[in-house]
């Protein structure tokens, strides 16, 4: 039983029920195409990160995306 878990960042950029939806569907199909697997029983989870709980380089995501828009 395949497994995925999906980290998307959380707060105003989160993806819409909608969006969550697609995406676990669209997600299930390709990994039960790709690895023949039946996708009756897989799992997938969706992670909303805020922002301000992950970094890259030594900055949080949010201050990143302040810096880039100045």
């Amino acid at each position: 039983m395949p497994f995925v878990r999906i980290c998307v960042t959380g707060d105003e950029e989160r993806p819409t029920s909608e969006q969550k939806k697609e995406l676990i569907a669209g997600v299930t199909k390709l990994v039960g195409d790709v690895l023949g697997k039946n996708t009756s029983n897989m799992v997938v989870i969706i992670d909303e990160i805020p922002m301000e709980n992950y970094g890259i380089g030594g900055k949080t995501v949010r201050e990143r995306r302040k810096e880039k828009q100045s």
